[in-house]
């Protein structure tokens, strides 16, 4: 059984430290979205943390970050599309403000949090957004649980399974001594980004990294599953799919919609692997374009 319920205690004291964070991410919107904290306890007994803000009800986007990101980098999305949706993101287990259970950081347990988050947000499906690590779960979700709880996929910035294979990274030889995983981290933020951040942007994105500890952050990167597991799940749905990438992911692109008829593909050139907070106004606009077109008309 899971539950989702709202944290009076903790939603009392979310402005003030929220209307901080909007300074030091940069410019606010003149009425920032209010956000509300909720927490939804999973069918393993993990409480994980959600950022939510719009009607209480109706159409729902939920927002998946990537590899050790919190929900709030959402926050350019947060802002735009709450006026008119109930906006959702999700720190997922080891993330942000949820739960830093021992284990669970596998494919099919990540897609079932996502799944009981859904379970949570009443009967009318959501539309499901996805970057970096958060498209392999969202995709360990569709394939273990289909698609009648959604309306859509987003996926952001990461491999689908399609041909060809994203060449094998490849790090640099460093002499001397290992570099301090806070090192390592904040090098990995700044690398997320193409156009300047702010210091203390990338301080804050860094800190909340690092809250996911070594073991469950090396588990992340080392999913158990062969390519042709993320592949059978995108293909298995014919509901409404945006992937929007970097140019070293745009032959799967094509092959995806050359494959999967209705499929949109958006590349962005000019963007950092974060490109909905690099190119926020491109992303908003055409995440925007596709939800009104083929989501909720």
């Amino acid at each position: 059984m899971v539950s989702f319920f709202p944290n009076p205690q903790r939603w009392t004291w979310r402005i003030p430290p929220l209307l901080i964070l909007l300074a030091l991410l940069g410019s606010a919107p003149a009425q920032p979205a209010a956000l509300q904290d909720r927490f939804v306890l999973t069918s393993d007994h993990v409480r994980l943390h959600c950022l939510e803000a719009g009607p209480p009800t109706g159409n729902t986007i939920l927002f998946i970050p990537g590899w050790t990101m919190p929900a709030w980098i959402w926050r350019p999305q947060i802002q735009a599309f709450a006026a008119r949706y109930r906006v959702v993101a999700l720190d997922p287990r080891g993330q942000g403000e949820s739960d830093i259970p021992l284990g669970g950081y596998e494919p099919a347990r990540r897609g079932e949090d996502i799944a009981d988050v859904i379970a949570q947000l009443g009967p009318a499906p959501v539309l499901l957004v996805g970057w970096s690590l958060g498209v392999l779960d969202t995709l360990s979700y569709v394939h273990e649980n289909g698609d009648a709880r959604i309306a859509g996929l987003v996926l952001v910035d990461n491999s689908v399974g399609e041909d060809p294979p994203p060449a094998p990274l490849v790090l640099p030889h460093v002499r001397g001594p290992p570099l301090p995983r806070a090192v390592l981290v904040r090098r990995f933020v700044q690398s997320m980004f193409r156009h300047p951040q702010t210091e203390a942007y990338l301080e804050q994105l860094t800190e909340a990294s690092l809250r996911t500890p070594e073991y469950a952050s090396r588990a992340l990167l080392a999913y158990p599953v062969p390519r042709s597991y993320w592949r059978e799940a995108v293909y298995s749905t014919d509901k409404p799919l945006l992937y929007a990438v970097r140019p070293k992911f745009a032959a799967q692109a094509a092959n995806l919609e050359r494959g999967r008829p209705g499929t949109e593909t958006a590349l962005f050139t000019d963007a950092g692997h974060a490109l909905f907070v690099d190119d926020a106004a491109r992303f908003n606009s055409l995440l925007d374009g596709f939800i009104r077109r083929r989501i909720w008309r």
